[in-house]
């Protein structure tokens, strides 16, 4: 079975640090591309300096590189470049005059200074594709302003539905991981690709231009048209779903599980397995419309029966009738999960001071094809 390497023969300058910058380059390289990775003589990329935890080398002491930039870098070369200094920046020139792309992060016109900007940069290349990352995009009242995912989700509204209601005692909560940047590295490999396919007719590279904030607003999905077209503002219902019913976490003698009721037929197959086959045609939960409206009364319902039994029993029991339904998994229980194995999301990889480590995997696959093999995140050559 050959080795899936889509976006060999592409070479990526990363000049970018933290998240946002490097998780588009990372899934670059899981795709094959040459990712070489820029970074500050003897500080590097911040992450790496983001712990504990610390990679430990073969003796079991701390290494300099913290398990966050591990999870960033995988699969990229790094060399140690001081852009302060001419030669820095020459050495950065001739890095980019044969690359096809550039991805970086500094604050909007902070590149200038060095000429390393991209009006400057593509008299070097014209053919290159050169992506900023930053807080708010290269235009707009907020451009000159810096951007971290907390102050991001904050700002884009992602926390203002994220989190248990006002009348539960809750407050606006951010996600558990930087999404605002996992997003917005996504979106630009989006326009990275979308770039390279127009300069195959164009022979022309371009700027793309991505903000943490543009993206943040992109992904509200739903809730976004749930005030856009219902010109309803979205509030805070913890772990319930604001658009179907019952979609939500349930309590359980023994702790929690997931239930997720698409469709009607789903939610008669739901009352008939929890003995409410009432439930099914009252007129006041037929329809997925008329449970939304009578969310709070229902779910107690449910919530009574559902508390009277174990977790695994009552997945068990609803796995058997197709209901959708899901434990609520620890990290390391998904990454003992059956299907995580079988699908390779665990990959173990070569490192040069702690010997094999494992890592997570690119989710990415091509029916017939292996995942690209990759390297282990780089130390830092100082």
């Amino acid at each position: 079975m050959k080795s899936m390497q889509p976006l060999a023969g592409i070479t990526v300058i990363d000049m970018s640090r933290i998240l946002a910058g490097p998780w588009a380059g990372q899934v670059l390289a899981d795709l094959g591309a040459t990712v070489i990775k820029i970074e500050r003589p003897e500080v590097g990329d911040d992450t790496r300096h983001w712990g504990p935890p610390y990679l430990k080398d073969r003796d079991g002491n701390d290494t300099e590189d913290a398990a966050y930039f591990l999870s960033a870098n995988r699969g990229k070369q790094s060399i140690s470049i001081d852009i302060t200094k001419e030669d820095g920046q020459q050495q950065v020139k001739e890095l980019i005059a044969t690359a096809d792309v550039l991805i970086e992060n500094y604050k909007l016109g902070g590149l200038a200074k060095y000429g390393l900007d991209y009006e400057s940069v593509k008299i070097l290349n014209p053919a290159l594709v050169y992506c900023s990352i930053t807080g708010f995009g290269q235009t707009g009242p907020y451009a000159k302003r810096a951007g971290y995912d907390f102050m991001i989700q904050a700002m884009g509204g992602l926390m203002s539905i994220t989190g248990e209601p006002d009348s539960q005692g809750g407050m606006p909560t951010k996600v558990g991981v930087a999404v605002t940047d996992i997003f917005t590295g996504l979106y630009s490999v989006i326009g990275i690709q979308a770039a390279l396919h127009e300069r195959q007719h164009t022979g022309l590279g371009k700027h793309v231009d991505m903000a943490l904030f543009d993206c943040t607003a992109a992904i509200l999905a739903n809730q976004a048209s749930n005030y856009l077209i219902g010109d309803t503002i979205p509030e805070r219902l913890g772990n319930a779903h604001p658009n179907i019913v019952p979609y939500q976490a349930f309590a359980s003698s023994d702790g929690h599980l997931i239930i997720a009721v698409g469709n009607d037929g789903q939610f008669l197959t739901l009352c008939e397995l929890l003995e409410l086959p009432e439930l099914a045609i009252h007129a006041n939960y037929k329809t997925n419309a008329s449970r939304v409206r009578n969310r709070e009364v229902l779910c107690d319902q449910l919530q009574a029966v559902l508390f009277t039994r174990k977790t695994d029993d009552w997945l068990e029991a609803l796995e058997a009738v197709n209901v959708p339904c899901g434990p609520i998994n620890t990290i390391d229980q998904v990454f003992n999960d059956p299907q995580i194995l079988a699908r390779d999301m665990l990959q173990s990889v070569k490192h040069p001071v702690a010997g094999e480590i494992n890592l997570v995997a690119s989710p990415i696959q091509f029916v017939g094809e292996k995942k690209c093999e990759v390297s282990a995140p780089p130390i830092l050559k100082k």
